[in-house]
């Protein structure tokens, strides 16, 4: 099923914590980084998750903030650092991609943000990414 969801990052399951209406699921991208997704529990019983499954992460590019280094003092689980690849500059939005060694990463920001923080190609960058919005799909 095609999605217009640009961000889907393959991954294996490492954990699944169940609570009563929500689960994190640990997911282990290639490269070795590491995803926290918070899924419905009754999604995750419905994919059947375990250690070891196989999923990809789907991230809305919306969903994707850019830091210009690590942040600490943030609630935001997940932190992937990458170097940016490309720029498309428009007057309100710019879509800046991102390389990671887990993979390829698009995030949607305004253009005053990747004007302030400097961004072209090969600028490092860390994308910061609300556990609440990564979703899983099995194979």
């Amino acid at each position: 099923m095609p999605l217009s969801i640009r961000n889907q990052l393959p991954g294996t399951v490492t954990a699944v914590t169940p609570g009563e209406v929500m689960a994190t699921v640990g997911v282990d991208l290639p490269g070795g980084h590491h995803l926290t997704a918070a899924i419905t529990r009754e999604a995750a019983e419905d994919l059947s998750l375990t250690p070891g499954s196989k999923v990809r992460a789907l991230v809305k590019s919306t969903e994707v903030s850019l830091a210009t280094a690590p942040v600490t003092g943030l609630s935001i689980r997940n932190q992937l650092p990458g170097t940016v690849s490309g720029i498309a500059t428009g007057g309100a939005m710019t879509t800046v991609r991102i390389t990671t060694t887990g993979g390829e990463l698009t995030s949607a920001i305004t253009t005053d943000a990747a004007t302030e923080l400097g961004l072209t190609p090969g600028t490092p960058v860390v994308a910061l990414i609300k556990s609440t919005e990564v979703s899983l799909a099995t194979p």
